[in-house]
Formats: C-alpha cells, structure tokens, sequence
C-alpha cells in the first residue's frame, strides 16, 4: 500500500500532508506513530467518568493532532464534538462520540494495514 493509497482509505489528504510535513519520509514516520498518541485513550476514560472539561481537552488535541497529520474525516468528527463540548459543561453527544471513535478506529485498522505492507 502506498501512503497516497493509505490516506484514501482513512479519508485523509494525502496532499495536505505533503504540504505540511514535506516529505513522505516524515509523513511515514507521524502516522506510525500515531496509535501510541494518548488522546483517544484519555477521552474514552473521561467521557466515561463524565469528566466533562478534560473530555473537551482530550478531543481537542485528537483534533489538532488528526489536522497536522490531515486525517481528515477524524479532524472533522473531533471537531464536532470539539464544538459541542466547547462550554465545558456539556457531556459528549453519543452520536458525534460514535463518529470520533468510528474515525478513529479507520485510521489505527488503515495504519495498521499500512505498517504491514511496508514490512
């Protein structure tokens, strides 16, 4: 698989990434890296816990990090829940944290298919 086809397959921008990280040895090295990003994990256990305000800090740096690797299907879901949680009081829309987690696992199934065509 090459990163063009991986970034299709997450709905990505495969442009975009070259844009902004320059060369697809840096963008190969980000995206495999990016599972072990903690950020999912965290907003898992604090819309679980209802741990409203760092719900809100855990998506939006889900967000920032899928928009810096032009993930975008995953920027634009966190976004939304980034949006609604904005007040920090709010808990996680089910349906839009339904959309975050789907996105996501995209991304890890697609990488991880990635990372095994490049063994």
């Amino acid at each position: 698989m090459t990163l063009e086809e991986c970034y299709n397959k997450l709905h990505g921008d495969y442009q975009e990434a070259q844009g902004r990280l320059m060369s697809d040895k840096l963008i190969n090295r980000f995206i495999l890296r990016f599972p072990s990003d903690p950020s999912m994990d965290a907003l898992r256990e604090m819309v679980a816990a209802k741990e409203n305000a760092s719900a809100f800090r855990a998506v939006h740096t889900l967000k920032g990090v899928a928009a810096n690797l032009a993930f975008t299907e995953l920027f634009k879901n966190a976004s939304n829940l980034t949006e609604q949680m904005r007040n920090l009081i709010s808990e996680a829309d089910p349906v839009l944290y339904a959309k975050v987690e789907e996105s996501y696992k995209l991304v890890i199934d697609t990488l991880k298919e990635y990372a095994e065509s490049q063994e």
